[in-house]
């Protein structure tokens, strides 16, 4: 059972610069896997068909536990795919793809131009970017009286729990999910709230974006 946390994009995202009359058409998501990148980089293509280039650069996974890919897709060598990496790698997010479409402008940018085109088209595209951690939560289910309902749904977000459904029977029937890393203060807290007789019961457990407040 891990605590980490990562951060990654939240959702899609796309930024366009124009250098010298080429167009550099920037598109970013959230991936999992590499077939889930290598199949973004496909709907791009799809997208824009009658492109240039489309330079992809992902990071699956984070940390030392990554797979990292880049192309030049008919660039000279150097020029687009590893520099677009590069700035994959100094944003500090994970499970990201990205893919720079060109569409030529007529005009030769040279060796320096392209690898600074290229790196400024997926700059932009990453501030535009929202952001989120992905992390382990504690799905739970519990019953409690009336009267403390509210109360606990303030403790709840303020641990950065979620309330996934709410029933309202004899006592409300709650299913909620809360971040590993919060999990201890949480239970904590709710045994304060009901002097010890409240009972959670973990029936799964998955991963989670949750957005980062800066978004």
């Amino acid at each position: 059972m891990t605590r980490e946390t990562m951060q990654v994009p939240l959702g899609p995202a796309r930024a366009e610069t124009i250098v010298l009359n080429s167009r550099f058409i920037a598109s970013l998501d959230y991936v999992e896997t590499v077939e889930e990148a290598r199949n973004f980089l496909a709907f791009i293509r799809k997208e824009f068909p009658d492109a240039s280039h489309n330079v992809p650069a992902f990071i699956v996974g984070g940390g030392n536990s990554s797979t990292e890919f880049c192309s030049d897709d008919g660039e000279p060598s150097g020029t687009s795919g590893r520099p677009l990496l590069s700035v994959l790698r100094g944003s500090g997010l994970g499970n990201v793809a990205v893919v720079v479409t060109r569409y030529f402008g007529g005009t030769l940018l040279g060796t320096g131009g392209l690898v600074k085109a290229y790196s400024e088209a997926g700059k932009k595209v990453l501030a535009v970017a929202r952001r989120a951690e992905l992390v382990e939560v504690a799905q739970l289910s519990l019953e409690l009286p009336y009267r403390l309902f509210e109360s606990f749904r303030m403790l709840s977000e303020a641990c950065g729990a979620t309330l996934l459904s709410s029933e309202f029977a004899e006592l409300v029937r709650i299913r909620v999910e809360v971040p590993l890393v919060a999990l201890d203060g949480f239970c904590s807290r709710c045994a304060d709230l009901s002097g010890g007789t409240l009972s959670l019961t973990q029936y799964g457990q998955r991963k989670a974006l949750l957005p980062l407040s800066s978004n």
